[in-house]
């Protein structure tokens, strides 16, 4: 078997990043409770990735036929597993588990209906061709299974759906909406594969799989680093005195690190007794630099010793925060009178704000004007 449909190397790929994603998220979860419902959920996966791994010969020699049972339940608990995270998101309170059972319950019948089935002998029909279906119709075993598959057609079509739904949610992080089209996507694929089966369908899948929840994951983790706290903007009575850059030089050989911590302190000097300059639209980093004396390499090492991703997010991080003071002090009160604290445009204003504080502009706005 060519080695790109190898089976085993498949499920060991699924493994290693369905356990390495179960660990990382599992930490952040005893810290944010909105993560645990996604480290379970991961960790069912790698479960049932592991179960897989010990069946995988008897897996890579079947061959299941058209629209086998296992196949179905699979589908239909991978479905219902994969949307439930996006879903609580957009739940008022956390998971609202009444309603994810509600949500859950076909599923839960059909599993309970099988499972009984098979307690009480009864074996699966093997369906080779369309005239299998046909000559096997109305039977219990046929009808469930057209149940599962139209159950899971009804789940994936809920997908597709999520981001209308996660819209009502304001606060919804923006990558959720990719998730759901790409799950959908993979959905698909796995129907196709319970019609067309095919071990290199198969692991063409499940690393597909592995690839929409690694997306989850890790872009799951951005916002987390987005979180991490840097360094506060405070203001200073009096601003001292540029020292020449041979001192600084001289200060660089003697330690690098307290030389970039010596000139991110100038440059916050200058930003806060200057804030005519930076609150000009057109004020960007060559104007910062020009300003402070200190060039592009050096700055950008200097912002990013106290970490800060680039000096444009150095400047429209002082921005949100003149922002932020504004509506406090009652000097804008709407999205429009913010433009002047530096920004072009309400949509380049309304999106930074979201991704340096987390919170929606005009929420902000609302809740900051309450009495």
């Amino acid at each position: 078997m060519p080695a790109f449909v190898n089976l085993h190397n498949c499920l060991l790929v699924a493994l290693t990043a369905h356990l390495m994603m179960t660990a990382v998220i599992s930490v952040f979860a005893r810290h944010k409770v909105e993560y645990l419902s996604l480290a379970w959920i991961v960790g069912i996966f790698s479960a049932v990735i592991l179960g897989t791994l010990i069946f995988e010969t008897t897996i890579a020699n079947s061959n299941p036929g058209l629209l086998h049972p296992a196949m179905l339940l699979t589908l239909t608990a991978t479905i219902f597993l994969q949307s439930i995270y996006p879903l609580s998101i957009t739940m008022p309170g956390f998971l609202q588990w009444g309603r994810s059972m509600r949500y859950a319950l076909p599923a839960v019948i059909l599993f309970a209906i099988y499972g009984l089935m098979l307690l009480v002998g009864h074996r699966p029909i093997q369906v080779r061709s369309l005239a299998d279906i046909s000559d096997n119709l109305f039977t219990s075993d046929l009808l469930l299974r057209f149940a599962m598959l139209g159950l899971s057609i009804y789940y994936i079509v809920n997908i597709f759906r999520l981001p209308r739904v996660m819209l009502r949610n304001p606060d919804t992080p923006h990558y959720l909406f990719g998730y759901a089209f790409a799950l959908g996507l993979s959905l698909c694929i796995y129907i196709w594969l319970t019609i067309d089966y095919s071990i290199g369908h198969l692991c063409c899948w499940t690393l597909i799989f592995t690839a929409v929840n690694a997306y989850l994951c890790f872009r799951t983790l951005e916002t987390i680093a987005i979180g991490l706290p840097l360094p506060e903007i405070i203001e200073e009575a009096e601003q001292q005195q540029i020292e020449n850059i041979q001192d600084l030089q001289r200060q660089e050989e003697d330690d690098f690190n307290e030389a970039n911590h010596h000139r991110f302190e100038l440059m916050e000097q200058w930003m806060q007794h200057n804030k005519s300059a930076w609150t000009d639209f057109k004020f960007g980093r060559d104007q910062l630099c020009t300003a402070t004396g200190i060039n592009r390499h050096l700055m950008l090492q200097s912002v990013r010793s106290q970490g800060y991703y680039d000096i444009h997010e150095y400047i429209s991080r002082h921005r949100i925060a003149e922002v932020q003071r504004m509506i406090r002090c009652g000097r804008a009160t709407c999205v429009q009178d913010c433009l002047d604290a530096g920004f072009a445009s309400t949509k380049t204003l309304r999106s930074s704000f979201e991704k340096f504080t987390g919170k929606n502009l005009d929420n902000y706005l609302r809740q900051q004007q309450k009495p």
